[in-house]
């Protein structure tokens, strides 16, 4: 969520120093993000005991990190992030979202991240605290639009931030 050393203000990179599109968006979109990621009747959700399961690859495309404050990394620094939700090969979903440094205790950074994935049929929210290094990456599920206007449950993202970046899903509507 936040880099270690001196953060430009700008990177243009296709990969996410931390996080999900979506990641990710590690999800972004999704959550992404990097990082995120929410499927539609196309990404082939599975549904168990009322819980739709989405696993998804996640692409991040936009990233930047801003450096606030005195230089290197401190209290209020955010990453910003968009990507894409990838399933089977096809995009599903994007996303996009944010990180900002909320404590710092010596070279550790605890991030407070949100963000969002949208897909056809409405989008999911997700947000949580994190803390750099630290992986796998829980997200609670806040709500959403669409179909998933009363969603609520957990993501899980992996291998943040690198090419092999990917989030389920299990969300509850």
């Amino acid at each position: 969520m936040s880099n270690t050393g001196p953060a430009p203000t700008t990177t243009a990179a296709p990969r996410r120093a931390a996080l999900p599109v979506l990641t990710a968006a590690s999800l972004a979109a999704v959550v992404a993000v990097g990082g995120t990621a929410v499927g539609s009747a196309n990404a082939g959700p599975a549904r168990k005991g009322g819980v739709e399961i989405l696993e998804l690859e996640v692409r991040n495309d936009q990233y930047t990190a801003v450096d606030l404050g005195p230089e290197g990394p401190g209290l209020g620094d955010m990453d910003v992030y968009s990507g894409t939700a990838v399933k089977d090969g096809k995009a599903v979903g994007r996303g996009g979202g944010t990180c900002q440094v909320v404590h710092v205790k010596g070279a550790e950074l605890t991030s407070q991240c949100q963000l969002t994935m949208e897909v056809a049929q409405g989008s999911v929210t997700l947000q949580s605290l994190w803390t750099k290094g630290a992986g796998p990456l829980d997200m609670a599920v806040t709500g959403g639009t669409g179909v998933y206007r009363e969603a609520r449950g957990t993501a899980r993202f992996w291998d943040i931030g690198t090419p092999d970046e990917r989030v389920r899903l299990e969300i509850r509507r």
